[in-house]
């Protein structure tokens, strides 16, 4: 005689078994490419002030102390003493467009796992991590916790989310105002999200001083390119209408390719740094393009 599982159960055992598969990779990872250069690359900005110093080729800009430069007459900056952990933050800006997959996973799912192997390499260099899970019905936030326990089960809890409703908007509820009171200064911020074209709000200057904060998106192969494969049924995410689109024409391909065109411009005008994006596929391994970007951030290319 077998006994039946609920719903709900199997909704949350389903999280952590999923951590579980990932974490393996993770340790893997850190072992093989990241080692002890993780706090190099992902060093954010919580820090303790040390002294003033000459300003020297390649140091952080933002770190000059214009006032003594002023006087003395040369560049000077701050040096500071690396803080033995950081506050990672997990922005995950949850709309009814993450929803789309062409193949095995939707960008919502590829990016819940992104989500989940950020959390897994904090939680193996001893940071602390919580999450805002925004959605266009509100947002769900989860302060900063310590320990491998503590944070698994944390990340287990965004990615255990239920899907935004169709009926609820297009766009998901950004209270910056309230993120400030929930997260302290100096803390990394993954924002996971789709990004569609949009202005830079006016107060991203003063949430770039604030925070140290990296754009991450994942794209489906048909966002890249829009294959010819005649009349699909589509729905509007915003109406959940319905519609009937021929992807074979050259109207539709140059329609995609403007959408394209406009949607990169403004993710780099979001992230004009490459050392604070990142962009992945659906269908390819979620691990290399995250080793890559950690590499870059080491190297601090821009390339």
């Amino acid at each position: 005689m077998s006994t039946a599982v609920a719903p709900r159960e199997v909704a949350r055992k389903a999280p952590l078994a999923l951590l579980r598969k990932l974490e393996w990779r993770v340790r893997t990872a850190a072992d093989s490419f990241l080692g002890g250069e993780y706090r190099s690359a992902f060093r954010g900005r919580g820090r303790e002030f040390d002294q003033v110093v000459k300003y020297e080729f390649g140091d952080d800009i933002r770190d000059v102390d214009w006032n003594v430069s002023a006087r003395l007459g040369e560049l000077y900056r701050k040096k500071f003493i690396e803080e033995r952990e950081l506050t990672v933050v997990l922005l995950f800006e949850d709309t009814p467009s993450l929803q789309f997959g062409s193949g095995r996973r939707t960008k919502r799912e590829a990016l819940l796992e992104l989500a989940g192997l950020f959390a897994l390499t904090a939680a193996g260099n001893r940071d602390r991590v919580g999450f805002w899970h925004a959605t266009p019905a509100g947002h769900v936030v989860r302060q900063p916790v310590r320990g491998r326990v503590n944070i698994v089960r944390t990340a287990a809890t965004l990615l255990g989310q239920p899907v935004p409703r169709l009926e609820d908007g297009p766009e998901a509820s950004l209270d910056w105002r309230l993120f400030f009171h929930a997260f302290p200064k100096h803390s990394v911020v993954l924002w996971f999200g789709d990004f569609p074209p949009r202005p830079v709000e006016a107060g991203w200057a003063a949430l770039k001083k604030r925070y140290e904060i990296i754009g991450v998106r994942v794209d489906d192969p048909w966002e890249v390119n829009l294959p010819s494969m005649g009349v699909l049924p589509s729905v509007d995410p915003e109406t959940g209408e319905v519609l009937a689109f021929d992807t074979g024409t050259r109207d539709s391909q140059q329609r995609h390719a403007a959408w394209v065109e406009e949607r990169e411009k403004a993710w780099l005008e979001w992230f004009p740094s490459p050392l604070h994006r990142l962009k992945a596929g659906t269908e390819g391994d979620l691990l290399d393009p995250m080793v890559a970007f950690f590499r870059r951030r080491m190297k601090g290319t821009r390339k």
